[in-house]
């Protein structure tokens, strides 16, 4: 997924991720079966936030508790 948004709202980060359809055999492959995707998150740890950063990728994993 890629970074669309990073916001300030007070003391919490949030940001916006979108699936990404293109640029690379991977990501072509993804699109094909998830052709549309968005994932939001809004961070309150000070020593979380700055790592989404926008215009980068990142995996996003979501493993069963």
């Amino acid at each position: 997924m890629k970074v669309q948004d990073v916001t300030m709202n007070g003391t919490t980060e949030q940001v916006t991720l979108y699936a990404v359809t293109g640029g690379s055999e991977e990501n072509k492959s993804f699109a094909k079966y998830t052709p549309c995707a968005t994932f939001q998150i809004s961070i309150d740890n000070p020593a979380a936030q700055g790592f989404l950063v926008k215009d980068k990728e990142f995996y996003i994993d979501i493993t069963a508790a």
